[in-house]
């Protein structure tokens, strides 16, 4: 069953903040946005290594919507880094836009482009278009600092219920109206978005067997490659080896 929006009476105030400006709320974020991902998406090999770094540089790019001060009903933040807007100058994904926003930091590289990374709205504030202002609100912290360019590697909504199917082919997938059969990618479209092309090693997942059963739910008694609940793409599971690898696909798509 799906959760009912909370009524927001007309003098309730919705605000954008940044999120190193809010701590206090850093417990109630969590619990918010992590019902919004797949348990195995949390564990992505890369995270570990360049989060905390991404935290500690780009604390300007990260934002939430705050409602009376206190209830967070959406957030979302982004990395910036240096992209001379080819196709093949992309990173790879999500994981490489964390190492390239990084290294370009460290490295002295000027940023040209903001990549969004993650935005989720809060169980009962669906359907209001929250996702979009906190999207409006990232492309104005772009703008604040001079970063001209705005990409992101999408995570379509419902390319689970089609692991498959290549990206690049779900991708072509439309409407009558013309706009793309997926809502997250819709958004975007919305917003001027153009789809540039795919990201085949957008994110990787790697853990054991007994691990990916915890993650998913699911039992592993065989090798070979499985669907798996709110995968993208399949599992690959070696029981000898005692290891289990997802590769995801993401869409890169270009705002302006």
């Amino acid at each position: 069953m799906t959760a009912r929006a909370p009524d927001v009476p007309q003098n309730r105030r919705m605000q954008i903040v940044r999120t190193a400006d809010r701590p206090d709320l850093e417990a109630k974020t969590d619990t918010a946005f992590r019902e919004r991902w797949p348990e195995f998406v949390l564990h992505d090999d890369v995270v570990p290594t360049y989060l905390p770094r991404v935290k500690e540089y780009f604390a300007d790019f990260s934002v939430l919507l705050v409602v009376d001060d206190d209830t967070v009903a959406a957030g979302g933040w982004g990395v910036p880094f240096a992209w001379d807007q080819t196709v093949a100058d992309l990173p790879d994904g999500y994981d490489g836009a964390l190492r390239r926003s990084v290294t370009d930091h460290e490295t002295g590289r000027p940023a040209t482009t903001l990549s969004f990374m993650a935005v989720a709205v809060a169980g009962g504030y669906d359907k209001r278009g929250l996702a979009g202002r906190v999207l409006e609100a990232l492309i104005s912290r772009a703008d604040h600092h001079g970063v001209d360019h705005v990409v992101a590697p999408l995570r379509p909504t419902l390319k689970h219920r089609y692991p498959l199917q290549p990206m690049a082919e779900y991708a072509t997938w439309t409407r009558p109206d013309g706009l793309s059969v997926d809502p997250w990618i819709r958004t975007h479209q919305r917003m001027g978005a153009t789809i540039l092309g795919t990201a085949p090693r957008s994110m990787t997942v790697s853990g054991t067997v007994a691990e990916w059963e915890s993650w998913t739910g699911m039992a592993f008694p065989a090798s070979g490659a499985y669907v798996v609940p709110d995968g993208l793409n399949l599992l690959t599971v070696d029981r000898q080896g005692d290891r289990a690898v997802y590769v995801e696909e993401n869409l890169w798509v270009r705002h302006r």
